[in-house]
């Protein structure tokens, strides 16, 4: 055992001592089981060794697109929000199956309805002025080239009802780019401890803790229908949506023995 680890129990040891000693009512020493129970917490192969970080990143091409996008009617009663609600998304709904998006791709993602008030300083209170109808839902759109249409098909249908909040991509399947990416994450690791035992004169060992997390790095775009200017002719090309590049990045916390 290390010079420092025999400092570091007799510290210990002396702390415990020194504890029990100060009690108005005097206990027996603690017992070498116990003591090694401390010890053993301390000096775990979790707690020495070297420890580091490997992170692995992958980029892809996106295959799938995601986007947000609703309705939001309001007017003095709730039957009346609710029923131009229920036509906007009705008209957004044959537009989606136009484009051959099937109902297992489409979720509802929030729906409510809440009254809507005003102050008024006549009353000196808020008064009712009507009711609030939002209806929201995510729409996977597999063929990514169609995203820009389709924004333009579902504005022109919802009308100035319509809501989009934003738009996102991803991969349909990304299990090998994770594989890749592992692959990266661990010989990262791997080459920063080695240089870590060479800079500190001693010989790496084997792994002992390894701990994995990571996910995809693709925010959702921002995105908001101009419902209030006047629809673009027939002929206007649509909506330039680029997926760009999105990365894969995952990253492995590794503790390596020392020998």
């Amino acid at each position: 055992m290390k010079k420092w680890q025999f400092l570091v129990i007799s510290l210990i040891l002396a702390g415990i001592l020194a504890s029990a000693a100060g009690c108005e009512t005097l206990a027996p020493p603690p017992s070498i089981p116990k003591a090694q129970s401390v010890l053993s917490g301390i000096f775990s192969p979790q707690n020495t060794g070297i420890w580091v970080t490997g992170e692995g990143k992958v980029s892809v091409t996106p295959d799938i697109a995601i986007l947000s996008l609703g309705v939001e009617a309001q007017e003095t009663t709730v039957a009346e929000a609710q029923r131009q609600a229920a036509a906007a998304m009705a008209a957004i709904t044959t537009e989606l199956d136009n484009f051959g998006i099937p109902e297992k791709d489409i979720r509802t993602q929030h729906f409510s309805i809440a009254p809507v008030r005003r102050w008024s300083d006549k009353e000196g209170e808020e008064i009712l002025i009507g009711y609030r109808v939002t209806n929201t839902i995510t729409v996977k759109v597999r063929k990514v080239d169609d995203a820009g249409a389709l924004i333009d098909a579902v504005t022109k249908a919802g009308g100035d009802l319509i809501r989009i909040n934003s738009i996102s991509f991803t991969v349909d399947d990304p299990s090998s780019y994770y594989q890749e990416a592992r692959e990266k994450a661990m010989a990262d690791a791997e080459a920063k401890a080695k240089q870590l035992a060479q800079l500190a004169g001693v010989k790496l060992g084997e792994p002992t803790y390894i701990n994995e997390s990571g996910g995809f790095v693709s925010p959702p775009i921002p995105y908001r229908a101009e419902t209030m200017m006047p629809m673009p002719a027939p002929a206007a090309p649509p909506t330039p949506i680029s997926p760009g590049e999105t990365e894969i990045r995952l990253t492995v916390q590794v503790v390596y023995s020392i020998e």
